[in-house]
């Protein structure tokens, strides 16, 4: 399997012993109204907090925000199409969620390898998620990552 975009559909895994201290991922999303009702409906959750304008005016945002769960979810976008890739397993993630992110906010969800543990084939990643290079979501995951063969 080569190497390539996720967009592309054609996805390379990052086998365990290739994971060393420090390498690090991204991926980049727009969120859109769109994504926002899609989430809300796929989720369950509806807070108007996300979903109605009028609502959201009210709270100390004074605008809809998108859903946490939202952008922490390219966080495992990142884990799960560009590194490690096909394969890995989430066992843990921690969030501490720091700014809201509004429609039309371009998000960057970033992982970078802290340690491994060879013995389970566990990989501990810093996990975070920028809008403008500021931090909006931090935090840290495990990861059971396939070895090669």
């Amino acid at each position: 399997m080569g190497t390539a975009s996720p967009s592309s559909g054609l996805m390379k895994t990052t086998f365990f012993d290739e994971l060393t201290l420090g390498k690090s991922a991204t991926f980049t999303k727009t969120v859109t109204e769109a994504d926002i009702f899609k989430y809300a409906e796929v989720s369950g959750d509806t807070n108007p907090l996300h979903l109605d304008s009028a609502y959201a005016a009210t709270t100390m945002f004074k605008e809809r925000i998108a859903h946490g769960m939202l952008s922490a979810g390219f966080i495992s976008a990142v884990f799960g199409t560009v590194m490690p890739g096909p394969g890995a397993v989430y066992v843990s993630q921690n969030l501490q969620f720091k700014r809201p992110v509004k429609i039309g906010d371009t998000v960057t969800a970033k992982v970078e390898v802290m340690a491994t543990n060879p013995e389970k084939k566990f990989v501990t990643f810093k996990t975070q998620c920028l809008v403008n290079d500021k931090v909006v979501i931090d935090g840290e995951a495990t990861l059971m990552v396939p070895a090669r063969g």
